[in-house]
């Protein structure tokens, strides 16, 4: 069987159209065929993390469309608090309520509604909130899972 590099070319397109369809079910996403995308950040609905419910979140772009960064959206209910270390580097940008970052069992870096904040590679942290915090996050390399 001759398989063309047109066909090939066809496939992939369907398949990155379908990923495309799937996860704009899950919230708004408009794809340009250059590559250019925008997320409607106020429809991502968060999923729970590791069996928590006081932790969500919800990866919002896939390694076809951002293979050298990652994005997602996290909340923290209820005065969540969870260890994290970092095999990446990391922005958060704070949506809404207070991102509290917990330094080696002491310091504490707060960041409020319009804030960033940078974590970088090889840091051991807890993430946690007061009460509720709702931020968007922004990873690289995109394919920090692989790299633990």
């Amino acid at each position: 069987m001759n398989v063309s590099e047109q066909l090939i070319r066809e496939i992939v397109e369907r398949v990155l159209m379908q990923s495309h369809a799937n996860m704009e079910k899950e919230f708004e996403k408009e794809v340009d065929q250059s590559g250019i995308l925008v997320v409607r950040a106020d429809t991502v609905k968060t999923e729970e993390f590791e069996g928590r419910t006081d932790v969500k979140l919800k990866d919002i772009v896939t390694l076809e469309e951002a293979p050298r960064m990652g994005a997602g959206i996290m909340e923290l209910f209820d005065g969540a608090e969870f260890e994290w270390t970092l095999t990446y580097d990391e922005f958060d940008y704070v949506i809404d309520g207070t991102l509290e970052i917990l330094i080696d069992g002491g310091r504490k870096i707060t960041g409020k509604k319009g804030d960033i904040i940078l974590i970088p590679k090889d840091s051991h942290i807890s993430f946690s909130t007061p009460d509720y915090t709702r931020y968007a996050y922004f990873v690289y390399p995109a394919n920090w899972q692989e790299l633990g």
